[in-house]
């Protein structure tokens, strides 16, 4: 069965990924940003293996279900990241009770959301970054270059991916992105007690001291330089840009225009009471 580490994306998934990957290999004295244990789901492989085509948005809509009846046939505990909202299409869901074993739901404060996204996904300015996350439709993926990692994800808005997710009970655990800036070793250790649960894995303090730093937003930044990441984004002309852009110094107050804050404060008000961001 799957433990998601679901998020809207640019929210802190990568971040979490590669301090679970610390934690389970820690035999490793390094990461290796190149080789996450963590893989997302869907990936191109789950469909094309079984002559499916994920290119076909009713065909992938049709089959996730199917697609991880297949991949939980040897009836192991696995972890994978998706940036899909958990949509429903008809009879078709993103995933089901009969697949999941729990979800760690990643959420972060829309206003530092925007930058990132605005980054990542060259929005040319902060009104289209704000259409991005408002967008109910809002997809990502290619037809053209046919990465495995590169199909169908259907995010949706800010909103519509936090409520969605929100509503798998099952195993569920709420992170947010602050936390684990403001309050690091508690909060992640939130995640390590989530996986001594679910995993039955018992995890020390050095063993999860060792991970964080690991995971450390500066050492990142460094191993990024050093070796690339294969996760970065390219620009309008084609060059790739940083990964880890901003992570703790994306401040929205010092970054945004009152424009876009009380844009971005309107469309999503419940939600942001909801978490303690207003």
């Amino acid at each position: 069965m799957i433990i998601w580490l679901a998020s809207y994306p640019k929210s802190g998934n990568t971040w979490i990924r590669l301090f679970i990957d610390a934690l389970l290999n820690k035999k490793n004295s390094n990461l290796d940003l190149n080789n996450i244990k963590i893989r997302q789901f869907p990936l191109r492989y789950d469909f094309t293996k079984l002559n499916l085509n994920p290119d076909n948005i009713n065909e992938f809509v049709s089959n996730c279900i199917l697609c991880q009846d297949k991949i939980n046939l040897d009836n192991s505990v696995k972890i994978f990241k998706t940036h899909n909202s958990m949509w429903r299409a008809g009879e078709n869901s993103f995933t089901n009770d009969d697949n999941t074993k729990g979800v760690i739901h990643i959420v972060r404060d829309p206003r530092n959301v925007i930058t990132s996204v605005k980054n990542h996904f060259s929005r040319d300015d902060y009104d289209d970054a704000f259409q991005f996350l408002t967008n109910e439709k809002q997809s990502l993926g290619s037809r053209i270059n046919k990465k495995d990692t590169d199909l169908p994800t259907v995010v949706s808005s800010w909103s519509n991916h936090y409520n969605s997710w929100k509503k798998m009970k099952k195993n569920y655990l709420l992170i947010k992105y602050e936390n684990l800036i403001n309050n690091t070793f508690e909060e992640f250790n939130k995640i390590v007690n989530y996986l001594n649960e679910n995993l039955k894995i018992k995890f020390d303090i050095n063993e999860i001291n060792n991970a964080i730093k690991k995971c450390d937003f500066n050492n990142l930044k460094k191993l990024e330089n050093e070796n690339g990441f294969k996760e970065s984004a390219k620009d309008k002309s084609g060059n790739i840009k940083k990964f880890f852009y901003l992570g703790p110094h994306n401040n929205w107050q010092s970054l945004l225009d009152q424009k876009i804050i009380d844009k971005l404060e309107h469309a999503f008000k419940n939600e942001m009471l909801e978490l303690g961001y207003l």
